[in-house]
């Protein structure tokens, strides 16, 4: 039978979970820690998530995906994208 401690803990934990907040654990430099918790208060401070989030994505965004997409933009526009047709090879059952 689960302790009264787990069991709130586990109801704690389930309405984070309904509120789309998930928890994340992190390794970092000591020098970094105070750094990660401020960045952390600011994405959960209604009133500075918004500037937060931004920043941290314009420095910080998914650069891989960008890269695809400036691969892509620069890309020929002539390219053929048809497929030949290739039915397989005749097999004799």
């Amino acid at each position: 039978m689960p302790s009264p401690h787990t069991k709130a803990l586990t109801a704690y934990r389930q309405r984070q979970s309904r509120k789309g907040v998930v928890r994340l654990e992190l390794q970092v430099r000591q020098e970094d820690a105070a750094l990660l918790r401020n960045i952390a208060r600011a994405l959960s401070d209604p009133s500075r998530e918004n500037a937060a989030r931004s920043l941290l994505n314009q420095e910080f965004g998914d650069r891989q995906n960008n890269a695809l997409k400036a691969l892509l933009a620069s890309a020929p526009i002539d390219l053929d994208l048809t497929r030949d047709e290739d039915h397989g090879r005749d097999v004799e059952l």
